[in-house]
């Protein structure tokens, strides 16, 4: 077959299926559902291997296939494209691997759910939003794709609908992204305005010869290239969780736990990352929009890898972990090492994959209690789940040793890591030190926190023994997926589901969902070693051949090989200590941390409380909208505009009304005199006139 025409079926697969399962669901029945929406995914998968496959080992070279026009409006041409190049190709990959293993992995994972067609149909809508995203050739394509991932995220986090955190957590995370939204079509209207175009292979050519473009406002000329770039950064802020647009990531974790790995390993997060490397020809010509991505990058992975030293919420953890992760990624293309973030993008996917779906087979063992708190001494019990658990561990830590290797992460975190220092070294970016210094302390505190979570999880006395859990757990966590028809009336169990009143007894996952962990468990591994020569190493330039572009000065990639050799070990010297350290206090002196954390402390509260953020945004923007809202109502609206309108007219209406009434006694002879005074009147102004 065409490869042109396989590729095509390749994207279209998942909304096909979404169709099929959204709309005849019903009438097919839940396995049809799952049977064809599942399928379906996984002939994309074959087609994104087939297609990844012939570009790194057989010499294909890029191509578009132009499907249909999509808006065509006076120079405003677009037109729904497939391109397919080294950037596509990776993400085709990832997307399409991650999201057909989470449905195979949800056929256990939802069973017990009476909405399965529907949550099928909104896992392959997710998938086909994104690879819409991730092949768009022109803006309005990519802007399309990242509007439909919002729409899907928003769906799947809120799938529970009558549950109202879930439903309050699809609101936040589709405000939110609103917010990052606006600030990203700005962006697309900036350029359009600066090239007339908004076609990537018309645009990208034209970029070096506008760099010294301005913009002329408040008497200061800004360079209109940096003001584009950062525009289009506020809208990966939002969709990839960073510093002040994060707040919605960890309560994306009120979804089905399937749905956060999606979004959290291959999708949505991802898309800000992706799209900066894809943008490289513009952020190359934008220095200070690249200094922007490398600060917030770099603050972000700092943020969220101190919240999550003092999460309890076993997806929460993995949450802040993915969001600390999303900021090496942003720091390296930050500093120009867009090959590193896209290593890095692309590991992430299977290791953060295996954390999440490991998780929910915790949760699934443990009768869904998700309080870490409330676990322990599950290794012997969930062996298989320990395993994986442990492998996805050891590479989201980045554990390797140096001109030797390791897991996954450690070849694509350490080239980071290296990578910012290179940058600094070489004058190339004046913030690559920072991100340097940020990325070693990052390093300790996932491995701390990272390893914190199997210690208390599988390591640990078993607190649930000593526990009578029920539906819902002892913590106030509701099921994470029982039918959202028993979360909103708190009834027992359904029925078939494992639930049971008494003791609790711990249990591994079915096949279907530890199937999916071990296909992930070998990307893990294995992912690094394998793909680093491509990705950045001796075959990187025939790998990306033009897909991401460096401008003349920029050599870091290059130069991040050349680092002394402290550099190279700072980041293992830092995960063994951080590792030691969760061990000491977990293991050696288990109950100290618990004990710490009961008395509380100012530092605690800080990092248990997410650094105040959604305190601060509830007093600022919430309460202040609100303040706002009420002040154009009740003044503007009901003093204002109602007082002296409708309101107002009514009430002149009234007491003249009232006035008047008082005028009329009933009496005729009152009424008679009136008819005299009036008569007289009248003969007085005719005589008066005909006098004249």
């Amino acid at each position: 077959m065409n490869l042109e025409l396989l590729v095509t079926l390749g994207v279209f697969a998942p909304l096909l299926g979404a169709a099929i399962a959204g709309l005849s669901g019903r009438r097919i029945g839940d396995v049809a559902s799952q049977a064809v929406t599942t399928g379906l995914l996984f002939f994309s998968c074959a087609v994104a291997w087939t297609v990844f496959s012939q570009w790194t080992w057989g010499g294909l070279e890029p191509f578009t296939v132009h499907v249909a026009p999509f808006i065509n409006v006076g120079d405003f041409q677009s037109s729904w494209s497939i391109r397919i190049d080294a950037l596509s190709a990776v993400m085709l990959v990832v997307v399409t691997s991650v999201s057909s293993l989470v449905h195979l992995y949800s056929w256990g994972y939802m069973a017990e759910d009476p909405d399965k067609p529907r949550f099928f149909a909104y896992l392959s809508l997710f998938t086909f939003a994104m690879l819409a995203l991730v092949t768009a050739a022109d803006f309005m394509q990519l802007f399309f794709g990242w509007e439909g991932v919002g729409l899907a995220s928003y769906l799947l986090i809120g799938f529970w609908y009558k549950k109202a955190t879930a439903s309050a957590a699809a609101i936040k995370a589709f405000v939110v992204n609103r917010v990052g939204d606006f600030g990203f079509a700005l962006g697309i209207f900036t350029i359009f305005w600066m090239f007339g175009t908004i076609q990537f292979a018309e645009l990208f050519p034209m970029i070096a010869s506008r760099e010294a473009t301005g913009w002329d406002f408040l008497g200061h000329t800004w360079s209109a290239l940096d003001l584009a770039a950062f525009l289009l950064f506020i809208g990966a802020m939002g969709k990839s969780a960073q510093f002040f647009l994060h707040t919605w990531l960890p309560d994306a974790m009120e979804g089905p736990t399937p749905v956060s790995a999606l979004i959290h390993a291959a999708t949505m997060v991802t898309a800000g990352v992706y799209m900066v490397c894809l943008l490289s020809p513009i952020f190359e010509y934008a220095p200070i929009a690249g200094q922007i991505v490398a600060v917030i990058g770099a603050v972000t992975a700092l943020f969220a890898a101190t919240v999550g030293l003092a999460q309890n919420d076993i997806k929460r953890v993995i949450a802040y972990s993915t969001c600390s992760q999303l900021g090496y990624m942003f720091f390296a293309a930050g500093v120009g090492a867009y090959e590193a973030a896209m290593f890095h993008l692309f590991t992430h996917a299977f290791f953060k994959a295996l954390l999440f779906l490991g998780a929910g087979s915790v949760i699934h063992g443990m009768h869904h209690e998700q309080d870490m708190r409330n676990m322990g001494g599950l290794a012997k019990l969930l062996p298989i789940t320990y395993a994986v658990m442990t492998i996805g561990t050891i590479a989201i830590t980045g554990l390797g040793i140096p001109e030797i290797g390791g897991f996954a992460g450690f070849y694509s975190k350490d080239a980071i890591i290296e990578s910012a220092y290179a940058a600094a070294a070489s004058g190339h970016s004046p913030i690559g030190l920072f991100a340097f210094f940020v990325g070693i302390l990052a390093a300790g505190l996932t491995a701390y926190y990272s390893w914190r979570l199997v210690f208390m999880t599988f390591h640990n006395k078993p607190v649930w023994k000593d526990a009578d859990h029920h539906a819902h757990g002892d913590n106030g966590h509701h099921d994470d997926h029982s039918s959202h028809a028993q979360l909103e009336t708190h009834s027992e169990p359904i029925a078939g589901d494992d639930h049971h009143h008494g003791p609790l007894q711990p249990h591994e996952s079915p096949w279907v969902m530890l199937l999916p962990l071990l296909v992930l468990s070998i990307g893990a591994v294995a992912a690094g070693f394998v793909f680093a020569p491509y990705f950045i190493g001796h075959h990187e330039g025939e790998f990306w051949r033009a897909a991401i572009f460096s401008g003349p000065h920029n050599h870091v990639l290059h130069d991040a090989h050349e680092v002394p050799t402290w550099v190279k070990w700072s980041p293992l010297v830092m995960t063994v200590f951080g590792s030691l350290f969760a061990f000491w206090l977990y293991v050696l002196k288990e109950g100290m941390a618990r004990r710490m954390a009961d008395r509380g402390g100012v530092v605690h509260a800080f990092l248990y409380n997410k650094w105040y953020f959604d305190e601060l945004y509830d007093a600022v923007f919430v309460r202040g909208a609100k303040a706002i809202g009420d002040l154009f109502w009740k003044v503007g609206d009901v003093k204002i505009i109602d007082g002296f309108g409708p309101n107002g007219a009514a009430w002149a209406s009234l007491k003249s009304a009232a006035r008047l009434a008082k005028i009329q006694s009933g009496y005729v002879y009152h009424y008679a005199f009136v008819m005299l005074l009036g008569v007289a009147g009248f003969l007085a102004y005719a005589i008066y006139a005909w006098g004249a």
